[in-house]
């Protein structure tokens, strides 16, 4: 199960010190697992592998070097809002889902 994290909040900020990954841009994933950290597309590589169903799939593409996915990782990334939306409000999270957050 992942657990999550806002980039701005404190306990955030303690995990990536300790990893002396300081100021990430606060638009990019970030993984933290077995003691590595993990950034923007092997970041959500890791994270395909451990989901269930098709999606599992994408994990082949850890075989594209970084220098090839990291681009096309931020050009989504700044693209992703025109392409599928934003909502407008926040959803208000279950009790579950609450306790899937670290702070």
């Amino acid at each position: 199960m992942f657990r999550f994290a806002s980039l701005q909040s404190d306990t955030a900020g303690t995990l990536l010190s300790q990893h002396n990954y300081e100021h990430p841009p606060l638009q990019s994933v970030i993984l933290l697992m077995n003691g590595n950290l993990y950034t923007e597309s092997t970041a959500i590589l890791h994270i395909v592998r451990r989901l269930r169903g098709p999606i599992q799939l994408m994990a082949c593409f850890r075989v594209v070097p970084a220098f090839i996915r990291k681009p096309l990782y931020r050009f989504i990334a700044r693209n992703r809002y025109k392409w599928f939306g934003k909502q407008t409000s926040c959803m208000l999270p279950t009790p579950e889902t609450k306790m899937r957050f670290l702070d």
